[in-house]
């Protein structure tokens, strides 16, 4: 899931330089850094880990057919992270992916699967990103060699309805989304994604330090999806990154992030989950 959290430009404002989380921010804390994983591209890295006190100032580099980006600085600095922007033109970019010079960013940046964000969350994460430390860090300005889609998962075309959240598939179908994991786990066809008739087939490649990693099948395929793990083996692939016959998983996936759910959130997943097609 890691390379669709990253935008081609800034997406954040500083509004007021707030310190103290409200519950609000709490709550966006909590989106932030366990099932957005903003911090796996959002945030530099050296080898092995993320660079200490550089939180949110920019990271990882996107160099492919259709743009060249890099992941923005998205604290509070006002010139060389995302100071300047209003809680309108973040909520408009997270919803449409549009900045407010009119530029449609790169779709690397996940916004296609933001549209499902109840308004509580979107101002939740908005909250939050605002009480950061400002960090000084300028990333190479985007190149966009060709307007690439914006894909919506079908389903997720508007906000959910916050008693929705009661039900655990849809709660699962929530959470899945705003993470994108099937965007990772769908394969790609003529540079989009084939969500009707292959969500969560798997297939997709992600080339990094590790090598090459491929996003598995994640549907309820007994044979070759997840549909034959039990609920804990899952929940385990998901939080430490274990396949079901002990294998270590690859990244790109934020296993470390993911272990900070909740139970239920990721009970929530798993009954989703289970819900998805079979696909062989």
């Amino acid at each position: 899931m890691l390379r669709y959290v990253t935008a081609a430009v800034g997406i954040l404002s500083f509004i007021g330089g707030a310190s103290a989380q409200t519950p609000s921010a709490e709550r966006g804390s909590y989106l932030v850094n366990t099932i957005l994983t903003c911090g796996n591209c959002h945030t530099p890295k050296g080898p092995p880990a993320a660079i200490a006190g550089k939180d949110f100032s920019g990271g990882l580099r996107f160099d492919e057919p259709p743009f060249d980006v890099t992941a923005p600085n998205i604290t509070p600095d006002r010139e060389t992270g995302i100071g300047n922007w209003t809680r309108g033109q973040i909520k408009t970019l997270m919803r449409t992916g549009v900045r407010p010079d009119g530029v449609n960013i790169a779709p690397i940046m996940p916004t296609g699967f933001y549209e499902i964000m109840t308004e509580a969350d979107l101002d939740a994460v908005v909250d939050y990103l605002v009480t950061l430390a400002p960090v000084k860090n300028k990333v190479p300005d985007p190149i966009y060699k060709m307007q690439a889609p914006r894909q919506v998962l079908p389903g997720a075309e508007k906000p959910m309805p916050q008693a929705d959240m009661a039900d655990p598939v849809k709660r699962g179908f929530y959470l899945v989304t705003i993470g994108h994991c099937m965007e990772c786990h769908t394969p790609m066809d003529k540079g989009v994604r084939p969500f009707d008739a292959k969500l969560g087939a798997g297939g997709f490649d992600f080339h990094g330090p590790w090598g090459v990693s491929t996003s598995r099948n994640i549907t309820s395929s007994k044979t070759k999806g997840i549909g034959a793990w039990t609920d804990d083996e899952i929940k385990r692939a998901i939080t430490q990154g274990v396949s079901k016959d002990g294998a270590k998983l690859k990244p790109p996936m934020g296993y470390e992030l993911y272990a900070k759910m909740t139970a239920d959130d990721l009970n929530a997943v798993v009954a989703y989950l289970r819900t998805v097609p079979a696909k062989e």
